[in-house]
């Protein structure tokens, strides 16, 4: 058993806690608001974002970083992308001196294009090894009614890998280990983009051929970009991958796909956002940083570049698709 913090306490993070907590650990879960802490911690529940899900007693909430993060052997970050770097520079002095960080956080950082790991890492003035990825297909509401699943613990450090492996391996929730830290965060930024892409094809009214289609072609770009970066292709193919990019892609739990139906639809970003819950998704800003990135280091990403243009630069979604579809021709591989 160890001690486990959680900082975050969204859908995600809230999920996660309990999967820590059913594999037989103390956890310790930190929700920004009071009164989301006051309901995990007095009612067992997290009903602002699991509904009546019953969290295990094993779980204390609060909303103070200092208690939350007090003798923890792991640090799990679940805080947006785009706001990791500012709230762990309020918790980075409060972090054990030997403690693992695990990153739930799927993006690249808007304004540096570095991945998560490479901001914790920055932030927190750690060594990357101790900093590991916690990804896979991992949709929320599945794992927190205990329906099975598995997912991918990226560390360079092969033995901490282990260690969060163990720690989080509930007897529903499968663990794999990997060294592949640049991969898993490439398929996990990129993954939110294709989906977003695969809404839009959705919304749109075309079917699963076109879907398929979205998620193959996504797959392709992504991996380009992965092994540009230095990724392992195996990792694309597994559940860091491939496995991610299908839940993401066809699940009606998805934000980025319920995102994309709205875009469709012709409905703006902000509009878009207060259909679904009031949140962008995650795609849409991840996009731009993506797109950023293959051009800088060369790669050619057509379906990452056209949802910059639905989000990001007015274009119309039934044109955008006329474009892709007027590409020049070429060989599959």
């Amino acid at each position: 058993m160890v001690q486990v913090a959680v900082m975050g306490a969204g859908s995600w993070g809230t999920t996660v806690s309990k999967v820590f907590a059913d594999a037989g650990n103390q956890v310790t879960l930190w929700a920004r608001r009071e009164e989301v802490a006051a309901d995990i911690r007095d009612n067992h529940r997290n009903s602002a974002y699991l509904g009546d899900i019953e969290l295990p007693e094993a779980i204390h909430g609060t909303s103070d970083p200092q208690e939350a993060l007090e003798r923890a052997d792991i640090v799990v970050l679940g805080v947006p992308s785009q706001t990791l770097r500012e709230n762990l520079s309020h918790w980075k002095d409060l972090i054990s001196a030997d403690a693992s960080l695990v990153s739930l956080a799927k993006g690249i950082e808007h304004s540096t294009g570095m991945r998560m790991s490479q901001v914790i890492a920055e932030v927190a003035e750690v060594e990357k090894e101790r900093v590991s990825v916690l990804t896979g297909p991992n949709l929320a509401k599945e794992i927190a009614e205990g329906q099975p699943a598995a997912t991918v613990v990226a560390c360079e450090d092969t033995s901490r890998a282990q260690l969060i492996q163990a720690a989080v391996a509930a007897p529903y929730f499968r663990p794999y280990t990997n060294t592949d830290v640049v991969g898993c965060e490439i398929a996990g930024t990129c993954k939110n983009v294709i989906a977003l892409a695969a809404g839009i094809s959705s919304g749109l009214g075309f079917g699963d051929n076109t879907l398929a289609t979205v998620i193959t072609r996504g797959l392709a770009e992504t991996t380009r970009l992965a092994l540009e970066l230095g990724a392992d292709q195996r990792t694309l193919a597994g559940l860091a991958g491939m496995g991610d990019l299908v839940a993401t892609c066809t699940s009606a739990l998805s934000r980025n796909r319920r995102f994309g139906l709205q875009l469709a639809k012709g409905a703006s970003v902000e509009e878009a956002a207060a259909a679904t819950k009031g949140q962008v998704a995650e795609g849409v800003v991840s996009s731009q940083s993506v797109s950023e990135l293959s051009h800088k280091v060369g790669v050619e990403m057509p379906i990452t570049e056209a949802v910059v243009g639905v989000c990001h630069k007015g274009q119309r979604a039934p044109e955008v698709l006329q474009q892709l579809l007027g590409r020049s021709r070429k060989s599959e591989v």
